[in-house]
């Protein structure tokens, strides 16, 4: 499965120095198909927005020796064909691990691998420390006593 492609798909426009920047080269359509698909795993979008991405993409059978079957899929934009289908396995066989990160200032996606199935931020090094620093802040400081002037 195509994961990473998928995760490298999705963060492509990260936030640096509180700017939202774009990674992917200059490719209109894969960066549209990008931007759908960001907003479908935020649950902006319904999942049927993508599919007019599926336009032109075939899928042909065979059998190996063994007797397996597997589809092989024929896309104009592959890169991107690829990770829909990534984010299709993930959503039939993980449901919920996909997500995007609870950061509200970060624009990364992370894939929840813990089996607890309670990750919240794409790095705990940087947004979950930020976030947990920034509420214990604002806990102290509202729990400390007004200053008398």
């Amino acid at each position: 499965m195509d994961e990473e492609l998928l995760l490298a798909l999705l963060n492509s426009t990260p936030v640096v120095d509180g700017v939202r920047t774009e990674t992917l080269e200059p490719d209109a359509e894969l960066r549209a198909g990008r931007d759908i698909l960001q907003a479908v795993v935020r649950g902006d979008l319904p999942p049927s927005a993508l599919t007019p991405l599926l336009a032109g993409v075939t899928s042909h059978p065979s059998i190996s020796e063994e007797g397996r079957l597997t589809w092989t899929i024929h896309a104009p934009q592959d890169r991107l064909i690829r990770a829909i289908v990534a984010w299709d396995e993930l959503e039939r066989s993980r449901p919920g691990r996909l997500r995007a990160c609870a950061n509200h200032e970060c624009a990364l996606f992370l894939l929840d691998r813990s089996k607890s199935n309670n990750a919240r931020w794409c790095s705990m090094a940087t947004c979950g420390n930020k976030l947990k620093a920034r509420r214990h802040y604002q806990r102290t400081r509202s729990e400390s006593p007004a200053e008398s002037t």
